[in-house]
């Protein structure tokens, strides 16, 4: 008598998240993911490239993709958020189209009817339910399923952690079968370098305003690890002199406490003792500068 042993088949996809800016499709990819790959803040424009953060399973592997906030750019460095969107209606094997609560539409048409005519799977989540009357709730739930009638619309609150877990399991539900892209073990396509400017990024959005947190970029320039330290050196870039000023502020206060407020931040992401220097250069217009932004990751 022979014995035949079922292989449980394998499902992969890329499943990418796109919205307006601050709709938490940041707070949703942590979520999922389980670690704090995104940086959030309550400012537009917090997250300026695609990141790709990967879940595994026994017999699955999920790409989600956190991207930009949909915006009409005004220099190149918007326009090449914006290419990270555009790739990321290409490559989707799942769309999360995500809005919240008293919005209606994406601030890009064309954006909105690749939504609306998508060929693959649309999961449109309406987010921050818990800041809403019951009454407006289901008044929303009706005008996106009319809005966009292909898309399967379901409540949620990232940041309560309401409804995340029936989403995820709908998600590798809806997965083509497919090997596994990345190894197992792996949790983004991101380098530790990334995380560690983007750590340092997260702290000046949260302490500067005005124009100073879009006219910054962060560069780490060493970056050593022992058994017991890592020692970083990384520079802050921004476009004028007097906004050097600004970052570094009276007697090197400002700056100080970015320096403690991210070296926390990063002595939990590595789980190792930090030790951080954070200087601050003039780099004219480099938001405009292709040749710039590609050397900071972007137009690739």
């Amino acid at each position: 008598m022979q014995t035949y042993i079922l292989k449980m088949k394998h499902k992969a996809g890329y499943v990418n998240i796109i919205g307006n800016p601050n709709v938490g499709k940041s707070t949703l990819m942590n979520a999922f993911v389980g670690e704090r790959l995104s940086i959030i803040t309550s400012k537009a424009q917090t997250t300026r490239h695609r990141i790709l953060g990967i879940v595994n399973g026994e017999d699955f592997q999920i790409l989600f993709s956190d991207t930009p906030g949909i915006i009409k750019p005004a220099y190149e460095l918007q326009e090449s958020m914006m290419g990270f969107v555009k790739s990321a209606f290409e490559d989707a094997d799942i769309l999360i189209y995500m809005v919240e609560i008293g919005e209606k539409e994406l601030k890009d048409e064309k954006f909105f009817n690749k939504i609306k005519h998508s060929k693959i799977p649309v999961l449109l989540l309406i987010n921050k339910i818990d800041k809403s009357s019951q009454e407006e709730v289901e008044e929303k739930l009706l005008y996106w399923k009319e809005k966009v009638p292909n898309a399967e619309v379901t409540l949620i609150s990232a940041l309560e952690n309401f409804n995340v877990q029936g989403v995820f399991n709908r998600i590798v539900e809806l997965l083509p079968e497919s090997p596994p892209f990345y190894p197992k073990d792996q949790l983004t396509d991101k380098p530790e370098r990334f995380f560690i400017n983007e750590a340092i990024r997260e702290k000046i959005l949260m302490h500067y305003k005005k124009e100073i947190p879009y006219s910054v970029e962060i560069e780490t320039e060493e970056f050593f690890e022992s058994e017991k330290i890592i020692k970083i050196r990384s520079v802050i870039m921004v476009e004028r002199e007097t906004q050097k000023g600004i970052i570094i502020g009276h007697k090197g206060a400002a700056l100080k406490r970015v320096g403690i407020e991210a070296r926390k931040d990063l002595e939990k992401f590595f789980d190792k003792k930090i030790h951080l220097e954070l200087y601050v250069k003039v780099n004219k217009n480099w938001r405009s500068d292709k040749r710039q932004l590609r050397r900071f990751g972007y137009n690739d």
